[in-house]
This record gives structure tokens, sequence and C-alpha cells, in this order.
């Protein structure tokens, strides 16, 4: 008794095999016969194990091997009190791309009892605990990527995952456990040579919710198994400019440490490690050249995290704002620097403290904290060299906020400024020219660290306020739309780096960060934001004041009743707690404060000096992080492996467009993402249809579907008006007992409902009817394009083609060499006469004779004129029907 998955990569040409045991009541037994099948081996074998497995004619049931579950990957395997369970994602969602990387949601699992039941040991407690892990809801906002490691920032993955592999070879070495497979180095010895090397790094543990579950099997299968997944938000949108696409991607990583719900997790643990504590990272990309080594790519990463000392309130007394109470003295400051000694290891410095407590109270609440953190950091900056000392700024924004004569955002603005300008930011290109010609006086302040492959971000900013959630979510927005700005000028888009509010660009990044702040806000808080931007510009409508209330009450109700199940459950999830026979039940602890601080059970081993608090090789390396240097701890983590140059995995062109499948336009991610020109850009833009435009409110996109629920309704009564059917769901492949494989078929779900802007009119009673939304060329454009061009026009248009056509000249040698390059490759070449400008020119493959005639043939056939069947294609036919269906 068996279960078999079956593991393919997206094209379908090569499957893993993984065999799971089934007669053992309470072990996992699992083998990887570490071999890479083609779809025929995996047939054969798979068919193999089928007849072998049939019963004798005559008893009941003949077939040897079925179909358990489809699925995209395994999230784990987790055991209570019986045996072993494994969880599998059934069902995902695309919600961004990075770099031609998918990003995905998991919007559907299944979790599989795997010993038989003839072995079964029943327990009367099981249930409860399936119960309670299952409450951990992961179609909820839960992320993964096959390709990409979403647990890293993009400047590690941008720098230390594309090092010269020179630079390995003294440190690593490639052994037969790394590989994994015999075969694979040998296929590439046959096959000419043509091998490139790639290089793959261990998550970053901490951002990681499913470690715990892959741990048990992490040493025993190849990696090519274990799928790390994420927790928190992950959002993308379309920046149109004069149509050169712009992605700006939002990616919020929750840590797995010290992890709860708001009044049960406050402060830090033993470790160092700060409840709420979530990475914010802002990407920006020119979607007109994807791939990681010619497009441009910058990102920015911001912090947010609980105050970093023991404190705590009691939910007990039942009050809206519990007393806060500090646990336990600490007046060398450990907890605060072993916390600070993390983020020197992953940021590097100087790291930035934004407090938002508030400081004058009329009875000592928030101020607690606020005396606390700066005696901790005054203490801990006495030992750090000056230049890397940790930047304390104190805000109380909540009395700014109450004062008329104070702007709570100009204020924001002027820290986020000086914030920016000490950390930098991460870009993989040089300065462009034309910011050589004309610098901006605010570009040369820029700090960060500058190489020849363009800028690095070190340090980061620290926010915090009593929550982290609605003060919080604000102050980073501000810091991150100033920091877009400077992102934009750094790729050319924009000709100072500063961003007005009431533009496209401003209005769709706060909608990001809109959507990012109540996501997190309902993970840790129970209910959405409370305050938002709107509502500190005091642009709020009045119908927002009620919905506050409402937000208020529900995160109340949330925190009083239904947040020690939901501690319970992540609790469990994370491997905090291992159900033991014999000891007390997860239901009947009275607290789980000895679970989260390890130093209550048992002595720590070592014990950090009260003056040299951080770590010494650290400290060594800064302003950089020492997670991004090159040093022998750090190469230790990364493994080489070795890659054909046609091999499918590692070729973009066909991760991204996916020739081998059947797509259709309108359920295409980049058609569908939320877009500036669609989602914000008014009707009739005139002249201007610059994002960078300061407009009025009334004349936005979004005021031709109003706020978000006018346009969900919208997009409700379009979805029923139709007369199509509804978009197949997506089902999952190659994870199966089973023989036969399909195509995956992604269901975009309502993302690909927004691909038609509409305009709601009033009918009768009330009755709303959409319409496609469409302007005169003179409004969108200013001109009509069927006119002729004017004289003047026309002689301007050629002297700027005359330039173009002087600054792009190419030498003789170069495009020798790209004539030498292999037919079937897609080649970009440089254009531009700038070295440290981007401009690419695509030379399409050649198409030989055969496929042209197909493609002819393919435009005929959707014409009525039907080819007729040669002897082959009826063979092929009956072979597939045989195949896939008999």
């Amino acid at each position: 008794m068996r279960y078999f998955l079956v593991g393919s990569n997206h094209a379908e040409t090569k499957y893993r095999v993984l065999k799971i045991d089934r007669t053992e009541p309470k072990d996992l037994v699992i083998i990887d016969d570490r071999h890479v099948y083609t779809q025929q081996e995996v047939r054969e074998l798979l068919g193999r194990l089928d007849l072998g497995n049939r019963t004798k004619m005559g008893q009941k049931g003949s077939s040897g091997l079925f179909r358990a579950v489809s699925a995209f990957g395994v999230v784990g395997f987790v055991r209570f009190l019986e045996g072993y369970y494994i969880v599998l994602i059934t069902k995902r969602r695309k919600m961004a791309d990075i770099g031609g990387h998918a990003v995905y949601k998991i919007e559907d699992t299944n979790m599989i009892y795997i010993p038989n039941d003839s072995v079964r040991i029943s327990h009367p407690d099981e249930a409860r605990y399936l119960r309670i892990f299952q409450n951990v809801d992961l179609s909820s906002n839960f992320y993964f990527s096959y390709s990409y490691d979403l647990s890293h920032s993009l400047q590690y993955n941008l720098t230390v995952l594309r090092m010269p592999l020179e630079m390995l070879k003294s440190e690593t070495t490639q052994t037969r456990q790394e590989s994994f497979d015999i075969f694979e180095d040998e296929g590439l010895i046959t096959q000419g040579g043509n091998g490139v090397f790639g290089i793959s790094s261990e998550p970053y543990m901490k951002y990681v919710w499913n470690g715990e579950l892959l741990d048990i099997i992490k040493n025993t299968v190849h990696r090519d198994w274990l799928l790390y997944i994420i927790h928190g938000f992950c959002g993308q949108s379309k920046l149109l400019i004069y149509g050169r696409p712009v992605y700006v991607t939002l990616i919020a990583r929750r840590s797995s440490k010290f992890a709860g719900t708001r009044f049960l997790k406050r402060g830090a643990n033993c470790e160092g490690d700060v409840a709420n504590e979530v990475e914010t990272e802002q990407m920006l990309c020119d979607a007109s050249v994807m791939s990681f080594t010619a497009g441009s790519y910058s990102s920015y990463v911001q912090v947010r995290g609980s105050v970093p000392l023991y404190w705590s309130q009691d939910i007990s007394t039942m009050m809206p704002k519990p007393p806060i109470t500090l646990d336990q003295a600490d007046p060398f400051a450990h907890v605060a620097a072993l916390h600070f000694d993390q983020m020197l290891q992953r940021f590097g410095s100087p790291i930035i403290v934004l407090n938002l407590v508030k400081e004058r109270e009329k009875r000592k609440h928030e101020r607690i904290l606020s005396e606390e953190l700066v005696a901790a950091v005054t203490y801990l900056n006495q030992f750090l060299p000056p230049e890397h000392t940790i930047i304390y700024i104190p805000w109380d924004m909540a009395k700014y906020t109450k004062s008329k004569l104070c702007n709570v955002l100009d204020r924001l603005n002027v820290i986020a400024e000086s914030v920016v300008k000490k950390t930098g930011f991460f870009v993989n290109r040089p300065d462009s020219y034309c910011s050589i010609l004309r610098p901006d006086e605010k570009w040369n302040e820029l700090g960060g660290c500058v190489i020849p492959t363009g800028r690095l971000q070190t340090g980061v900013l620290r926010t915090n306020c009593v929550d982290c959630l609605d003060r919080t979510n604000t102050a980073q927005f501000m810091v991150g739309k100033c920091a877009l700005a400077y992102q934009l000028y750094s790729l050319g888009l924009i000709d100072k780096p500063n961003l007005q509010f009431d533009t496209d660009a401003v209005r769709l990044f706060e909608e990001l960060y809109e959507d990012h702040g109540d996501t997190l806000s309902l993970q840790y808080g129970g209910s959405q934001l409370v305050h938002r931007v709107k509502t500190y510009r005091k642009i709020a409508p009045w119908t927002q004041h009620s919905k506050d209330i409402m937000q208020t009450l529900s995160r109340y109700y949330s925190n009083a009743f239904s947040d020690a199940d939901r501690q319970d459950s992540i609790n469990l999830f994370l491997g905090v707690f291992h159900p033991t026979e014999g000891k007390p039940h997860l239901w009947e602890l009275p607290t789980d404060f000895y679970l989260h601080h390890k130093n209550t059970m048992r002595l720590l081993p070592t014990r950090r000096s009260y003056t040299y608090w951080w770590t010494p090789e650290v400290i060594k390396h800064l302003p950089l992080p020492y997670d991004e240097v090159i040093c022998a701890a750090n190469l230790k983590k990364l493994v080489v492996k070795k890659f054909h140059k046609y091999e499918e995995e590692i070729d973009i062109h066909n991760e991204f467009f996916r020739p081998y499948e059947l797509s259709s336009f309108d359920d295409t991610f980049c058609l569908a993402m939320t877009s500036s020109a669609r989602d914000f850009m008014p009707k009739t833009v005139g002249i201007d249809p610059s994002p960078f435009t300061v407009r009025k409110p009334d004349e936005t996109g979004k005021s031709v579907l109003g706020n978000k629920s006018n346009r969900e309704e919208a997009v409700l009564q379009r979805k029923t008006a139709a007369s199509a059917p509804p978009p197949p769901s997506e089902e999952a492949v190659s994870s199966s007992s089973e023989d036969d494989s399909g195509t995956d078929r992604e269901e975009e779900g309502s993302v690909s409902q927004r691909s038609t802007p509409v305009k709601m009119t009033d009918l009768g009673d009330s009755a709303k009817v959409t319409e496609n939304v469409v302007q005169p060329m003179k409004e969108v454009y200013g001109i009509n394009l069927s006119d002729g061009l004017s004289e003047e026009d026309l002689s301007i248009y050629l002297r700027f083609v005359q330039l173009g056509q002087s600054q792009h000249k190419q030498d003789k040698s170069s495009q020798q060499f790209c004539s030498r390059c292999p037919d079937g490759v897609i080649k970009l070449t440089p254009i531009s006469a700038f070295s440290q400008d981007n401009i690419y020119e695509v030379q399409p493959p050649k198409v030989d004779r055969k496929s042209t005639e197909i493609f002819h043939a393919h435009i005929q056939a959707s014409q009525g004129i039907m080819q007729p069947l040669g002897k082959e294609d009826t063979s092929m036919y009956r072979e597939y029907i045989r195949n896939r269906y008999l």
C-alpha cells in the first residue's frame, strides 16, 4: 500500500516520483528514486504499477492504481497523535510576475491522511487537533513561487545569486548529494558540454511558514520537492508611462518567529524576535524587458515590528485599551541588543528607528514604551562605532494629527526624505546618462553603496507604534512614496525625484499600500485599517467615520473572543507546540509564554556581552549587510547546479509565455492586473496622459466606477450579464497516482474580470447597466491620427529620426558577434551609444519553412479553410486519444 507522488515541470517534459509507504501507523517513510523521467518513461512506470497491482479477475475492484488528488505543490507533512498527514496545494492564483518568475497565492489546500485504515491507531483527541491546525486558513494570504526566492529581497537575489562562478569554486564542491541525480551531469557531457551553472541559496527561514512541515523530508528528497511559502501580502500594478509598462510590486513577508495575534503577542521574546514583524519590499521594473540580465530593476525595503522590549497587555479586564506592563527589567537592553543585531546582519547600517507612539499623555500609557525604548537605544549606541550607531527618531503622530496647524503628511515627507537619503535603495543598473548630464542636487546626497553595476541599499527604516497597524502603515506609505520617486528617477522615467499627491502614479501606489495595510491588519488585529492615508490628509468622506467605528468594534470583538483560538492554531501550525502522548494538550495550557521563551525551560548555553553586544563578523563588514557579504559562512549556504543551455527550467521565454499551452488574452495576467491607464487615468485626458500630472479628484478614472464596493458591484453585474460560460477552475497536474497528465488552466478569479473599463449609469428604477467606454481619438491623444501631418511637424519628426540614427550606430564587430549567435535564440542587441543606458532592440529567432507552413495553415483554419489530414496526423490523433482516455 503506497502513495506515488508524481511531480513535473511546467512543460511536462521532466518528472520525478516519490513513494510514500502507508503501512507505518506513526512513522513517515518516503523514498525518492532520484531519477528524472521523461513523459513516456513515467507513463510506462505507472502502467507497470497499475498492471502489477491489479486484483485477480472476479474479485471486487480490478484497478491497481487510481488518482487520489491533483496538486500544485507540497506544503509539508504534519503529525499530531496518530499518523502523518500530507498537505497539498490544490488551487492557486497568479498574483505577480518578477522578472518572468510567477508568484502564486494559495487558493485551496487538501490534507490527506497517509496510513491505511487497516493500520490506523485511533486517538480521541486527533480530530480536535486537526480542526485547530486547519484554523490556519492557507487560502488567506499565503504565497509561493517555483523559481523565485520570496524569503529574500530582490537585492539579495540579484547580487549574491549572480556572483561570478569563479568566486565559488574555492569554497563549494559539487558532490553527488548536492547534484542528487547521478544522470544529470552525465547527460550534459554527452550533449557536447553546453552547460550553464546556476546558484541557489537556502531560504531565509525567519519568513518561511512551512519550514517545520518540510523539516522531516528536507534531507531525504530532492530540493525540487521543497516548496517554501511566505505569509503576508503580495500585490502588483502596472504603471503606463506613455505606453511604456512599469510594474510596481509590493511584497510583505510576515515573520514566523514569535508570531501571533494582537494582544497575545507583544514586545519581544528572549531571542530578539518581535511580534508583528513584517518586512515590506517595493519593487519597480521596466516591463518592456523582463529578464533579470537585461532588464532594469529597483527595490526598497522597510520593516515594521513591535517595540523590542519585554512588555504585554492584560486583556482579562475587557478594556478597549488594556494597561501596558513591563514584564521584566532589562537594564542592559539584552533583548533589544539581540533584535538590532539581527537587523544589522540582514540589512547593514544605519538602522533607523521611527517611533510613533505618544509622548505626552495625561495618564501614562504609551509613553512607558517610548521612555524604555529611548533608554535602550541610548545604552546600545555607547558601544557602537559612531558611523554605525542606531538613529532614533521619536515623533508623536497622534498629537500632530489632532493639531489644526500641523500637516501630518508634510512632516512625514521631511522624515522620509532624510531616511531614504541615509539608506539609499537598490537598482541593478548604473546611473543613466541623462542623470549625469542633468544631475539633481538631491541625487548627489543619496546614501547607500554605489557599485559598478548600480546601487545597494544599506540599512533600513524600522517603524513602530503600539500596534504597528494604522499609524505605521501611513508612515511606511510616505517613505515608500519618497523612495518610489527616486526609483523612477534612477530608471530615467522622470526628470526630478519628486512625486505629487493626486497623480495617477501616487493613487495607484496608495491603493497598493491600503490593500497591504488592510491585509496585515486583518492578520494581526482582526480588522481592516481604522485610519488611512486619506484620514491623515483630512480628505476622507464623511461616511468613512462610520466605517472606522465599525472596524474598531470588529477589532475589539476579534481580540476579545477569537484571538485565543487563532493563537493556538498558529502555535500548532508553526511547530511551536508538538502534541505528545502523556503531556498536557494545547487547549489545557494556561499560557503559551514558555513555548515562545526558551530560556524559561532551560538555561541558554552562552550569554552575550553587555558591551560588545553584536556579532563580531557583522560589525566588520558594515555598512554592508553581513548576509550579502561573500565569506566562507555565506558560501556554505549556496548550491551550484549545472543545467543544459536550452533547458526549460532556465528558459525565461518558455516559463513566462508558455508556448506549449493554449492561452487566451482575456486570461493573461499582465492584461488583467490593475493599470494606471485603465483604472486611474481620466477617460478624457486631452493632450496630457502622463501618470505624473496632478488631477482633480473628480476627474480620475476612479470616479467612473466610484469606490471599491461600486467597482465590485459593477464587476458582479457584468459577470452575471455575460452570456459566455464562466472560466474553468484551475486544476492541478502531475502530483498524482495516475499516469495521465494535463496542462494547468489558470483561474484568474476576480482579477481577470477587470480587463475592460466600464461606466455605470442609472436607468429608471436604479437599474444599472454597463457599457464600454469608447472615447474619440481627438480627446484621447489630442490629435486625430487619421489627418495628415503638417510640414512643420513632419520636419521635426525627420530631424528626430536622423538624430536617433546617428546616436544608435553599432560597430561592425559587435554586429558580426551577434550574427554568430545560434538560431532559435532571441537576441537582445544594445543600440545605444551610451554604455550606461539600457536600450535594446530585439532580433527575433529565424523560423524554418515547416513552421511557416504550419502558421499559414493555422491562419487559414481560422478563416474556415481546413487542410486535409494526412496519415501521420490521423495516427498521431488516435495515439493521443488512446493514451489520454483509453
